[in-house]
Order: C-alpha cells, then structure tokens, then sequence
C-alpha cells in the first residue's frame, strides 16, 4: 500500500474499548470514535455549541434517529479537522447525545465528541485494521 500514514489505534481500545482518534488544528482534542455500523458522521451538540464559528451551518435539516432510538430533526453542518497532519473535510449531523456520551466518560474515563461513520471512512479511502490496530490512508 501507498499509504499517506498508518495510524495505531492500540490506546483508545485499551483504555475505552473503543476505535477512537484525536484532532488537531484549529479542533484539537477532539474525540472521535470510529463507528463502522453508523451510516453517517456526527457531533455532538456540545462541541458544536462551544465551537459553533468554526463550522459551516448547511442548509435544511435531517431526519436521524438519536442513540436513544427516538427521531429527530437536526441541523447539517460542515466541519474540518486535522488528523496526523492531514485536513478532512466532512458533513456532520449534529446530535443531542449527552447521555449515552455521559455513560461511556462514567465507564472509561474518556469523552467522546462524535462519531465517524461510514460515510467519512469511504470519502476518505480510510482501512481500518483490526487485526494490527491500524488505520490507513
């Protein structure tokens, strides 16, 4: 492979359990976890409230349900992060997650500030390895 980087994702499944990356940039410290079953990206309302002039507001809403399993409308936005040097580019649906977020800091000690789905992971050609932990571009 021609890889722009490979990236190990070993810490954020031993500490959380979890596939999990850190931005950088303007968006550092941002968590996010890498979800394969999720359809598309999200924030969380709390980060998108706190760092609201640094998003695009797309026009319209969507339809999602929530991770508590109720439907609901929510605003579309842009976001650009950095990661191992590199900016992505990227729509996110905006969510009201503070419970479920609340119940995974409480088990793991780390809060999680949105989800990249499967819509991010084909944009940008990224391969995830389970079996060394790994993360290609």
């Amino acid at each position: 492979m021609n890889d722009r980087f490979s990236f190990p994702i070993t810490l954020g499944i031993q500490k959380a359990g979890l596939p999990l990356i850190l931005t950088s940039g303007k968006l550092k410290n941002l968590c996010f976890l890498i979800d394969t079953g999720s359809t598309h990206n999200s924030l969380f309302d709390f980060v998108y409230n706190h760092f609201k002039d640094e998003f695009k507001l797309l026009e319209g809403t969507f339809r999602t349900m929530g991770i508590e399993g109720h439907y609901k409308e929510t605003p579309i936005i842009e976001a650009t992060f950095n990661f191992e040097g590199v900016d992505y580019t990227s729509t996110f649906f905006v969510l009201d997650t503070s419970e479920a977020v609340k119940q995974v800091q409480d088990e793991t000690g780390v809060q999680i500030h949105g989800v990249l789905g499967i819509a991010f992971l084909l944009e940008n050609k990224w391969i995830i390895d389970f079996n060394k932990y790994q993360i290609y571009d």
